[in-house]
């Protein structure tokens, strides 16, 4: 059995709740050793922290851009502080999920732009990567990274240009793929899935959202009471799959190459699953 490490999941979502222990241990089962857990505000930084401890994950900890509007400066100090109290956990692997977002309307993009490059600075002082919301915003976010370097990370959920791609490569930064590669009208993210160097891949599923074809209904499907299936990390391995096929590759070479992507942007990722070889 191929194993995987998802860099991308939010257990702690409500949609996740109430059998949270049931889903991690059949994608455990699925063949996903481990887990990335970032945090998308100072509501839940206890609960990925937790739930990363209780199940033998990692977690980061940030304020995502869809919540800076409700973050306040005081948010920004305590997440320093938080970082600061847990930098000796060794399931903290990163800061994040931290980026910025000009798809969803109403958003204040001054506001969003500051938490994050104040963000930023707390990943370089701190010596962690970042994990990165990338929607509609490559261009600003690798303008800021030109101009706070950090050690690296993750740019999840990619779905820019093959441009903005080899700039993020060039920062040290490996591009997660998820549940949206399998769309086949998805061409251009299919196309850059296929074609990106391979150390640059990491795989996700942002469970529970961004659900794999095989689980997504239209609005009139739901509308006549079809619901949408519940995307889980037990996913993972078939979104690969898909990947690899685009790739002419096996999933057994995949999953090796992409856990070793993923220790390579989170070191911290690194030290536990050899730790867990011991």
């Amino acid at each position: 059995m191929s194993f995987w490490i998802d860099t991308h999941v939010h257990l702690d979502a409500p949609e996740l709740a109430q059998d949270v222990d049931t889903v991690r241990e059949q994608a455990r089962h699925a063949g996903v050793a481990h887990c990335v857990l970032p945090a998308v505000e100072r509501s839940n930084w206890d609960a990925v922290r937790l739930l990363a401890h209780r199940h033998g994950d990692s977690y980061a900890l940030g304020i995502h851009p869809l919540y800076t509007g409700r973050a306040s400066d005081e948010d920004l100090e305590l997440l320093a502080l938080a970082l600061q109290q847990h930098r000796s956990d060794p399931r903290l692997v990163a800061v994040g999920e931290i980026g910025l977002d000009y798809f969803v309307p109403g958003l204040d993009n001054e506001r969003q732009q500051r938490l994050y490059r104040a963000q930023l600075l707390l990943a370089r002082r701190l010596d962690l990567p970042v994990i990165l919301h990338v929607r509609r915003s490559a261009d600003p976010l690798l303008k800021a990274l030109r101009e706070v370097r950090v050690p690296g990370g993750i740019a999840h959920a990619f779905n820019g240009s093959a441009q903005q791609a080899q700039a993020f490569i060039a920062l040290g930064f490996k591009l997660g793929f998820g549940g949206a590669v399998t769309y086949d009208r998805a061409l251009q993210l299919r196309r850059l899935a296929a074609e990106l160097p391979l150390e640059s891949v990491v795989m996700e599923t942002d469970s529970p959202d961004i659900p794999p074809h095989w689980l997504y209904t239209t609005a009139a499907q739901r509308a006549q009471g079809v619901p949408q299936g519940r995307n889980t990390p037990t996913e993972l391995p078939r979104i690969a799959a898909a990947v690899a096929e685009l790739r002419g590759m096996s999933a057994q070479a995949l999953a090796e190459a992409t856990t070793a992507n993923a220790c390579a942007a989170l070191p911290g990722v690194r030290q536990l699953l050899d730790e867990k070889r011991l």
